[in-house]
Formats: structure tokens, sequence, C-alpha cells
């Protein structure tokens, strides 16, 4: 695609290939890869920049598959300038591209409980975006307030009320880049608080395929859910439950696997293209749609072209 760019203090790249940002590592390449100096570099970007040119904002690629043919747009990944972590009382105030588990490390060290965040892979953009939750607590639950960039180029504050969370869903305008959020969380005691981080971190690794390349949980748990994101017991079903009672526990297509250990764990056993794994995990949800009748929902987003 070719379209004109405006000027920037930041790095833009072109044809930039992304499977080595995923955390699945496939996936083709962007039209533009655009890595900005600061705040007013995005928005002065966004600002001039064709507005018919789309944008895909890129946190560290742990819930993405990239497809083969690459992404005809913009693709915006932040770094520095934008992973400050600072703590005011129990409210903890991070740049976007920060990483969840460094977030809730420092929140601990300070005494704010923000240790949900701990086991969630990813950066707190992806977090805010998605409503990111574990261990009964979600994004929903502990954000006071997030700052985006516009399409437009214009920086603006969101409550939540206005990112209208839902389970691993917000109602973020597409091509808005998450800036920074600001969390409240309970005061505690940091050796506590360590100690709880520990007890996720060994339950996480006994449960969870951590040193294979995978992208987290595959699909939504099929549940009811309240407008906050949190799961109604009564109705909750787990994902990778079934998953196991249609089969598909260890299923493989080409390189791509539904790991033995977790099976709502889509994994790259080595060698596998982003249709592999996005081809098996369409086999999974219709050998559950046969099995059971239940309709799967990916968590993993996808994008791009085939390749």
């Amino acid at each position: 695609m070719t379209y004109a760019l405006p000027e920037t203090r930041g790095r833009l790249t072109p044809d930039r290939p992304l499977n080595d940002l995923t955390w699945l590592r496939v996936g083709g390449p962007a039209d533009w890869f655009f890595q900005p100096a600061d705040h007013d570099d995005l928005c002065a970007f966004l600002g001039a920049l064709d507005p018919n040119v789309p944008v895909f904002p890129m946190g560290v690629g742990s819930n993405l598959i990239v497809r083969d043919g690459g992404v005809r747009a913009v693709v915006i990944r932040l770094g520095r300038g934008f992973n400050g972590i600072s703590v005011d009382g129990t409210r903890v105030t991070c740049g976007a591209a920060a990483l969840d588990a460094h977030v809730a490390k420092r929140a601990a060290q300070a005494g704010v409980d923000l240790t949900f965040l701990r086991t969630i892979p990813g950066s707190i953009g992806g977090a805010v975006r998605m409503n990111a939750g574990c261990y009964g607590s979600y994004v929903a639950d502990h954000l006071v307030e997030a700052r985006a960039v516009t399409r437009d180029g214009k920086l603006v504050s969101l409550s939540p009320d206005a990112l209208a969370f839902g389970y691993r869903s917000s109602n973020l305008p597409d091509g808005w880049v998450l800036v920074e959020a600001v969390f409240e969380g309970a005061a505690g005691d940091p050796e506590v608080l360590e100690a709880r981080m520990e007890e996720q971190l060994a339950k996480r690794d006994a449960t969870q395929p951590v040193k294979d390349r995978s992208a987290g949980s595959t699909f939504r748990n099929p549940a009811g859910f309240s407008s906050t994101g949190r799961a109604d017991d009564t109705h909750e079903l787990k994902a990778w439950k079934v998953i196991d009672d249609a089969g598909m526990r260890g299923a493989t297509r080409g390189g791509a696997q539904m790991s033995p250990k977790h099976s709502n764990f889509l994994v790259n056993t080595g060698g596998a293209t982003a249709a592999d794994l996005e081809g098996l995990g369409e086999d999974v949800r219709a050998k559950v749609r046969d099995q059971s009748g239940i309709e799967l929902v990916w968590e993993v987003i996808r994008i791009g072209d085939p390749g």
C-alpha cells in the first residue's frame, strides 16, 4: 500500500517484519512500523496522517497472531518514554508500554495491591483495552483513568464508564492509542503482596505451558459475565473443559498444537505458520460447536492478510 507519511521525530520503518515481535513468532510485515519519540510526537504524527490510512497499536505481541501476508497499516509500538511507573499513595500511574508484571511488582514494593497483574502477559495498554483480569480481579475494578491519543491526534482522558468495560473487552475506538493509565489499589504489606505473587507464579507455572511459544488463553471462557467483566459463577464454564470434552487437547495442524498441558493454549511447536495456528483454532471451534453447540470466541487478536 502506498501513501505519504508525516515527518516524525520517532522511528518509522517500512516493511517491518512482525514475526519477531510476537510471542508466537509468526506473521508477515507491516507496511510501516512507527515508534514515536514521546506523546507530542505521537499526537503530531496521527494528527497529520491521512485519516484513510489504517492504524494498529501493537503492544508486546503477547496476545496476537499476525497473519502471514502482513498488515496493510501503520503499526504503532510504544517504547521508551511510554513505560514509566510512579506511585502516589495507593494510586499507580504507568505508561501503556509498561509491562503488567513490572507494574504489579513496583506497586507491591510501595505497599499497593495490584497483584492480579503479575501473571498477565503483556503491557498495560493491552490490559486496559482488553479489560485483562486474573484471580477474580479485572482492570475495570482498579482503573481510575486512562489517557489515549485519538486517531486525529488529540490527547484525551477516558473514565472507566467511557471505556464501557465488558468481559475481555472495552469500547476503545479503532486507531486510538492508549498511552497511560492510573490504577487504585488497596494498601497492603509489601512482603505479603510479594508472597502472594510468588504463589500465583508457582500456580501458573504448574498449570500453563509457560516455556512454550504461546499467546496465553486462546479462547474466552463461554460463561455469563457482568458489565464490569466479573464472572457470573453460576454459569461459569471453562474453555479448556469444552475443548477437552471435544477431544482436542493436544490436537495439531502443521507446527501448531493445542497444548497437552493446558488445552486452551495454542502453541507454536517450531515452524508453525500463522495459517497453521489460526486454522487449528478454527478446527477447535468447529469441533466444540459440533460436540456441545458452544461457540468459542477468540481471545487472541488476529490481524493482517493471509499469506
